[in-house]
Protein backbone atom coordinates (compact mmCIF):
# COMPACT_ATOMS: atom_id res chain seq x y z
CA UNK A 1 0.00 0.00 0.00
CA UNK A 2 3.24 2.27 0.95
CA UNK A 3 4.34 1.64 -2.74
CA UNK A 4 1.22 2.40 -4.25
CA UNK A 5 0.80 5.64 -2.71
CA UNK A 6 3.98 6.62 -3.45
CA UNK A 7 3.97 6.44 -6.99
CA UNK A 8 0.67 8.52 -6.41
CA UNK A 9 1.82 10.94 -4.99
CA UNK A 10 5.26 11.04 -7.81
CA UNK A 11 3.14 10.68 -10.76
CA UNK A 12 0.69 13.70 -9.12
CA UNK A 13 3.57 15.66 -8.08
CA UNK A 14 5.30 15.17 -12.08
CA UNK A 15 2.34 15.95 -13.66
CA UNK A 16 1.96 19.22 -11.22
CA UNK A 17 5.36 20.15 -12.79
CA UNK A 18 4.99 20.23 -16.10
CA UNK A 19 1.35 22.26 -15.99
CA UNK A 20 1.81 25.22 -17.53
CA UNK A 21 2.39 28.29 -15.05
CA UNK A 22 0.69 31.80 -15.33
CA UNK A 23 2.73 35.03 -15.32
CA UNK A 24 1.23 38.29 -14.38
CA UNK A 25 2.58 41.63 -15.99
CA UNK A 26 1.81 45.15 -14.73
CA UNK A 27 2.38 46.63 -18.19
CA UNK A 28 -0.74 44.98 -20.59
CA UNK A 29 -3.61 45.03 -22.91
CA UNK A 30 -6.56 47.13 -20.94
CA UNK A 31 -8.81 44.93 -22.19
CA UNK A 32 -6.96 41.79 -20.55
CA UNK A 33 -6.65 41.01 -17.00
CA UNK A 34 -2.82 41.27 -17.16
CA UNK A 35 -2.60 37.00 -16.15
CA UNK A 36 -0.86 35.58 -19.05
CA UNK A 37 -0.69 31.53 -19.96
CA UNK A 38 2.12 30.58 -22.55
CA UNK A 39 2.10 33.74 -24.20
CA UNK A 40 -1.24 34.93 -24.00
CA UNK A 41 -3.27 37.41 -22.04
CA UNK A 42 -6.18 36.35 -20.89
CA UNK A 43 -9.10 38.59 -21.71
CA UNK A 44 -11.83 40.61 -19.47
CA UNK A 45 -15.23 38.32 -19.01
CA UNK A 46 -18.30 39.30 -20.50
CA UNK A 47 -20.11 40.16 -17.60
CA UNK A 48 -24.49 39.43 -17.56
CA UNK A 49 -24.99 42.96 -18.46
CA UNK A 50 -23.25 42.64 -21.95
CA UNK A 51 -26.39 39.53 -22.91
CA UNK A 52 -28.05 41.44 -25.52
CA UNK A 53 -24.64 41.27 -27.16
CA UNK A 54 -24.53 37.78 -27.56
CA UNK A 55 -28.20 37.76 -28.79
CA UNK A 56 -27.49 41.28 -31.16
CA UNK A 57 -28.92 40.36 -34.73
CA UNK A 58 -26.26 41.25 -36.52
CA UNK A 59 -24.54 37.95 -35.24
CA UNK A 60 -26.18 36.13 -37.75
CA UNK A 61 -24.37 37.88 -40.27
CA UNK A 62 -21.23 38.07 -38.69
CA UNK A 63 -20.76 34.37 -37.21
CA UNK A 64 -22.89 32.24 -39.30
CA UNK A 65 -24.11 29.83 -35.93
CA UNK A 66 -26.48 27.81 -38.57
CA UNK A 67 -23.67 26.86 -40.78
CA UNK A 68 -21.52 26.62 -37.49
CA UNK A 69 -23.46 23.96 -36.51
CA UNK A 70 -23.57 22.09 -39.61
CA UNK A 71 -20.20 22.23 -39.77
CA UNK A 72 -19.96 20.54 -36.00
CA UNK A 73 -21.05 17.24 -37.34
CA UNK A 74 -23.28 16.33 -34.40
CA UNK A 75 -25.15 12.78 -34.91
CA UNK A 76 -28.53 12.94 -33.51
CA UNK A 77 -28.78 11.20 -29.56
CA UNK A 78 -25.74 13.01 -28.69
CA UNK A 79 -24.01 14.51 -25.71
CA UNK A 80 -22.96 18.22 -25.74
CA UNK A 81 -21.47 20.76 -23.76
CA UNK A 82 -22.00 24.80 -24.53
CA UNK A 83 -19.21 26.06 -22.57
CA UNK A 84 -19.73 29.68 -21.78
CA UNK A 85 -23.40 29.51 -22.78
CA UNK A 86 -24.23 32.70 -22.07
CA UNK A 87 -27.80 33.20 -22.86
CA UNK A 88 -28.02 29.67 -24.67
CA UNK A 89 -27.77 31.36 -28.34
CA UNK A 90 -25.84 28.04 -29.67
CA UNK A 91 -27.35 25.67 -27.02
CA UNK A 92 -31.00 25.62 -28.67
CA UNK A 93 -29.59 25.22 -32.05
CA UNK A 94 -27.15 22.26 -30.75
CA UNK A 95 -30.48 20.96 -29.03
CA UNK A 96 -32.35 20.87 -32.12
CA UNK A 97 -29.42 18.94 -33.70
CA UNK A 98 -28.66 16.21 -30.84
CA UNK A 99 -32.99 15.77 -31.21
CA UNK A 100 -35.15 14.50 -28.10
CA UNK A 101 -32.51 11.60 -27.42
CA UNK A 102 -29.57 13.72 -26.98
CA UNK A 103 -28.68 16.21 -24.70
CA UNK A 104 -26.84 19.91 -23.80
CA UNK A 105 -25.50 20.37 -21.01
CA UNK A 106 -24.97 24.31 -20.78
CA UNK A 107 -22.58 25.92 -18.63
CA UNK A 108 -21.56 29.19 -17.27
CA UNK A 109 -20.23 30.90 -14.08
CA UNK A 110 -22.87 33.10 -13.92
CA UNK A 111 -25.90 32.04 -12.36
CA UNK A 112 -27.77 35.24 -14.32
CA UNK A 113 -26.61 33.65 -17.32
CA UNK A 114 -28.31 30.97 -16.54
CA UNK A 115 -31.23 32.70 -15.62
CA UNK A 116 -31.54 34.35 -18.93
CA UNK A 117 -30.89 31.11 -20.98
CA UNK A 118 -33.27 29.00 -18.83
CA UNK A 119 -36.16 31.83 -19.59
CA UNK A 120 -34.98 31.76 -23.56
CA UNK A 121 -35.11 27.73 -23.55
CA UNK A 122 -38.53 27.63 -22.40
CA UNK A 123 -39.83 30.22 -25.11
CA UNK A 124 -38.53 28.10 -27.62
CA UNK A 125 -39.97 24.79 -26.14
CA UNK A 126 -36.12 23.28 -26.03
CA UNK A 127 -36.48 21.13 -23.18
CA UNK A 128 -33.18 18.93 -23.70
CA UNK A 129 -31.23 21.87 -22.49
CA UNK A 130 -29.32 20.94 -18.62
CA UNK A 131 -28.20 24.52 -17.45
CA UNK A 132 -24.75 23.63 -15.36
CA UNK A 133 -23.21 26.31 -13.01
CA UNK A 134 -19.40 25.93 -13.44
CA UNK A 135 -16.69 27.87 -11.51
CA UNK A 136 -13.61 29.38 -12.73
CA UNK A 137 -11.56 26.18 -12.52
CA UNK A 138 -14.12 23.89 -12.77
CA UNK A 139 -17.22 23.02 -15.29
CA UNK A 140 -19.01 20.77 -13.11
CA UNK A 141 -19.44 18.36 -16.10
CA UNK A 142 -20.11 14.38 -15.92
CA UNK A 143 -16.90 12.76 -16.33
CA UNK A 144 -16.16 10.52 -19.31
CA UNK A 145 -19.96 10.84 -20.45
CA UNK A 146 -19.50 13.76 -23.59
CA UNK A 147 -19.13 12.98 -27.19
CA UNK A 148 -18.58 16.99 -28.07
CA UNK A 149 -17.82 19.99 -26.17
CA UNK A 150 -17.46 23.43 -28.03
CA UNK A 151 -16.60 26.76 -26.82
CA UNK A 152 -18.08 29.68 -28.64
CA UNK A 153 -15.77 32.92 -28.49
CA UNK A 154 -15.23 31.97 -24.80
CA UNK A 155 -11.70 30.77 -24.39
CA UNK A 156 -10.02 33.31 -24.45
CA UNK A 157 -11.84 35.11 -21.45
CA UNK A 158 -11.42 31.53 -19.15
CA UNK A 159 -9.31 33.01 -15.84
CA UNK A 160 -7.57 29.81 -15.16
CA UNK A 161 -7.76 27.83 -18.82
CA UNK A 162 -5.26 24.87 -17.70
CA UNK A 163 -7.28 23.98 -14.96
CA UNK A 164 -10.73 24.52 -16.72
CA UNK A 165 -9.85 22.96 -19.58
CA UNK A 166 -8.28 19.80 -17.51
CA UNK A 167 -11.64 19.21 -16.36
CA UNK A 168 -13.55 20.08 -19.55
CA UNK A 169 -11.32 16.96 -21.01
CA UNK A 170 -12.11 14.37 -18.04
CA UNK A 171 -16.24 15.40 -19.47
CA UNK A 172 -15.04 14.14 -22.93
CA UNK A 173 -15.33 10.03 -23.38
CA UNK A 174 -12.26 8.87 -25.33
CA UNK A 175 -12.07 9.84 -28.55
CA UNK A 176 -15.15 13.01 -27.79
CA UNK A 177 -14.05 15.96 -29.68
CA UNK A 178 -13.58 19.74 -28.33
CA UNK A 179 -14.03 22.31 -30.74
CA UNK A 180 -12.65 25.99 -30.23
CA UNK A 181 -14.69 28.63 -31.99
CA UNK A 182 -12.14 31.78 -31.99
CA UNK A 183 -11.83 34.91 -33.20
CA UNK A 184 -9.16 34.94 -36.03
CA UNK A 185 -5.90 36.76 -34.63
CA UNK A 186 -3.94 36.14 -38.12
CA UNK A 187 -6.70 38.22 -39.88
CA UNK A 188 -6.17 42.37 -38.73
CA UNK A 189 -9.61 43.05 -40.80
CA UNK A 190 -11.58 41.09 -38.33
CA UNK A 191 -12.98 44.12 -36.04
CA UNK A 192 -12.79 42.11 -32.96
CA UNK A 193 -10.02 43.67 -29.89
CA UNK A 194 -6.89 41.76 -30.00
CA UNK A 195 -6.93 39.71 -26.92
CA UNK A 196 -10.27 38.75 -27.77
CA UNK A 197 -9.08 37.16 -30.92
CA UNK A 198 -6.98 33.74 -30.89
CA UNK A 199 -4.29 32.39 -33.59
CA UNK A 200 -4.62 29.05 -34.34
CA UNK A 201 -1.19 28.02 -33.42
CA UNK A 202 -1.62 29.30 -30.00
CA UNK A 203 -5.19 27.36 -29.69
CA UNK A 204 -3.23 24.56 -30.75
CA UNK A 205 -0.11 25.01 -28.41
CA UNK A 206 -2.73 25.30 -25.29
CA UNK A 207 -4.96 22.22 -25.91
CA UNK A 208 -1.49 20.00 -26.37
CA UNK A 209 -0.78 20.97 -22.75
CA UNK A 210 -4.03 19.14 -21.63
CA UNK A 211 -3.42 16.21 -23.98
CA UNK A 212 -6.06 17.26 -26.94
CA UNK A 213 -5.00 15.55 -30.57
CA UNK A 214 -5.50 18.52 -33.08
CA UNK A 215 -8.18 16.71 -35.81
CA UNK A 216 -8.85 19.88 -38.26
CA UNK A 217 -9.11 23.45 -38.25
CA UNK A 218 -12.36 25.10 -40.42
CA UNK A 219 -11.81 28.40 -42.23
CA UNK A 220 -15.60 28.49 -43.69
CA UNK A 221 -17.03 31.16 -41.27
CA UNK A 222 -16.67 35.01 -41.73
CA UNK A 223 -14.34 36.07 -38.88
CA UNK A 224 -13.93 32.60 -36.67
CA UNK A 225 -11.96 29.37 -37.04
CA UNK A 226 -13.50 26.31 -35.71
CA UNK A 227 -10.36 24.40 -34.77
CA UNK A 228 -11.20 20.32 -33.79
CA UNK A 229 -9.31 18.70 -31.61
CA UNK A 230 -9.60 14.74 -29.79
CA UNK A 231 -9.26 13.08 -26.35
CA UNK A 232 -6.99 10.61 -27.05
CA UNK A 233 -8.20 6.81 -26.83
CA UNK A 234 -6.39 4.52 -24.57
CA UNK A 235 -4.49 1.36 -25.99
Amino acid sequence: MKAILCLFWTATTLIRAASPSYESHAAHDPNGIGKFYLGREIAHVMGHEGADWLERPERAAEEKPDVMVDLLGIKNGESVADVGAGSGYMSWRLAQKVGTNGVVYATDIQQEMLDLLGENMLKRGTRNVKPVLGTLTDSKLPTNALDLVIMVDVYHELSDPYEMMTSIVSSLKQGGRMVFIEYRAEDPKVPIKAVHKMSEVQVKKESAAVGLEWIETKETLPWQHMIFFRKPVKP
